[in-house]
């Protein structure tokens, strides 16, 4: 039998390569506006890494040996952000993510009307994952996750973030219950290990 090409660089089943934590170019594969469980706007961002980072691809590569039967996009690569604070103001989380695509493509400038997630797809961004502990299903998770957008060329010089807990994994510290979050946290309560469809093509 002849050696299969790229047989030395071909990862076994099983294997798991974690996500490098620190800067990463981002490429946006879709935006989709939706309402939240609590019925305010928001948007969902589904990204992988682009063309030129260390880990190009990566979350392609997780969905194409995604062997459940329904395949779903990975929530590492989903970020939910909502459109507006607590008074019906724009949120600074949606305006650090449309400033960071404006700064990362040269020329490119939001435009607001009917499909207004269509103008990101394919645009690129910068992000930075950070070290995170999280309680999901009985055990305690170490994870590397996305902890903010920037502008993609900032992102060399940034020093990677300080280790964060979910509020899954401060009730299992401090013995609550699972379900439990604290009042007026500013962040939104989308349930942990939650994957989306894929999207897109």
């Amino acid at each position: 039998m002849r050696k299969p090409n790229n047989y030395e660089n071909t990862q076994v089943q099983g294997e798991f390569t974690p996500v490098e934590l620190g800067g990463h170019k981002l490429v946006i594969k879709q935006v989709e506006e939706r309402m939240s469980k609590t019925d305010k706007p928001m948007i969902v961002v589904f990204f992988d890494f682009a063309q030129g980072d260390k880990q190009a691809g990566y979350f392609t590569e997780a969905f194409k040996n995604d062997i459940r039967p329904e395949k779903k996009w990975p929530n590492q690569a989903t970020q939910y952000i909502p459109t507006e604070d607590n008074d019906g103001n724009c949120s600074r989380s949606f305006k650090t993510f449309l400033t960071c695509v404006e700064h990362s493509n040269k020329g490119f400038e939001t435009q607001w009307g009917d499909n207004f997630g269509q103008q990101f797809k394919g645009k690129m961004i910068g992000g930075v994952f950070g070290p995170q502990m999280d309680y999901y299903n009985g055990r305690e998770l170490r994870k590397h996750v996305l902890r903010w957008f920037m502008s993609i060329d900032k992102i060399g010089d940034v020093a990677i973030p300080d280790m964060s807990e979910t509020q899954a994994y401060k009730n299992h510290i401090n013995g609550y219950p699972s379900g439990s979050t604290p009042v007026g946290d500013g962040f939104m309560n989308i349930p942990d290990g939650i994957d989306e469809e894929l999207p897109f093509a």
